[in-house]
């Protein structure tokens, strides 16, 4: 669990790992130097329950730093990113490390999403429709480029050979939209159909308390500060390093570049918001 002034929702999104009806886990918390009450709460916890490990950065490394930091920490070889404001059912990841342990073939189990308000009233139920199986690591890596939009696979149970594969998060905004993709690489994305994990949508989740990709960028690597960025420009090079860095055979990463059209399709804005801001950022300083 990586965290940062979880104060509001920390409790209760500790309770729920701690009524896991899988007991047989450890709990890493990597707090991004709260300045609330984030600390107090969770040295309470790990001074009862041994299988709790807290880690206190003594200043913010940025958010995607402190996600990756959780799993370079972590020694199991499944992995499950908790966030501090969500909530899970009790059985979800006894549900999860089922489809693990009987596929081999499978980098990622998850189940379907229920978006719950600030006070935990439902908002709606959202399936991602990320279940990809093909054989081909090109169709499956293309299957998730067209398909992915929220992420919340993300938070479902990687097994920790394939993720660690995938290059984890980058130091620019959405790139977890390209380290699932790059995970499909490395495996079988399996979707189990019920409702275990609920997403708590409130003021100050990341797309609403950070309106751009360039300030979310700040938010992920805040040695940045104020300077051009080009998180979009980064994106892209996301997917072409993945491909790269995958290990797969020549001929099989030839298909996966092929597939790059859908990056384009679907996400060239992205490019032009970059190319617009670095107009505004110049001419700006001009003046």
């Amino acid at each position: 669990m990586p965290v940062y002034n979880g104060e509001p929702y920390l409790t209760g999104a500790l309770a729920a790992i701690s009524a896991q009806t899988f007991t047989d886990y450890e709990l890493v918390i990597c707090d991004n130097a709260s300045t609330d009450r984030t600390e107090e709460i969770c040295r309470e916890l790990a001074s009862r329950d041994p299988r709790v490990r807290y880690i206190r950065h003594p200043e913010n490394i940025g958010v995607n730093r402190n996600f990756n930091r959780v799993f370079e920490l972590s020694r199991a070889p499944y992995f499950h990113w908790a966030a501090s404001d969500d909530l899970c059912a009790p059985e979800l990841l006894e549900r999860l490390v089922g489809v693990l342990d009987a596929r081999p073939e499978v980098v990622l189990s998850y189940a379907r999403t229920r978006e719950i308000d600030a006070g935990g009233g439902t908002l709606r139920e959202y399936g991602d429709g990320l279940n990809v199986e093909q054989a081909e690591p090109h169709r499956r890596f293309a299957a998730c480029l067209w398909k992915i939009y929220m992420c919340n696979p993300n938070f479902g149970l990687y097994r920790s050979s394939g993720l660690r594969k995938t290059g984890l998060e980058g130091s620019y905004s959405n790139s977890d939209v390209v380290m699932l993709c790059s995970a499909s690489l490395h495996g079988c994305i399996v979707e189990v159909p019920d409702v275990l994990f609920y997403r708590r949508v409130h003021a100050g989740i990341t797309v609403q308390k950070y309106a751009s990709a360039h300030e979310r960028m700040v938010m992920a690597e805040p040695r940045l500060g104020r300077r051009l960025t080009f998180p979009g420009f980064r994106f892209f090079h996301g997917f072409i390093a993945a491909i790269h860095n995958s290990g797969l055979p020549f001929s099989e990463r030839l298909r996966c570049y092929s597939r790059l059209h859908i990056v384009w399709r679907r996400w060239r804005s992205r490019l032009w918001d970059d190319v617009r801001f670095a107009w505004r950022f110049l001419t700006t300083r001009r003046a």
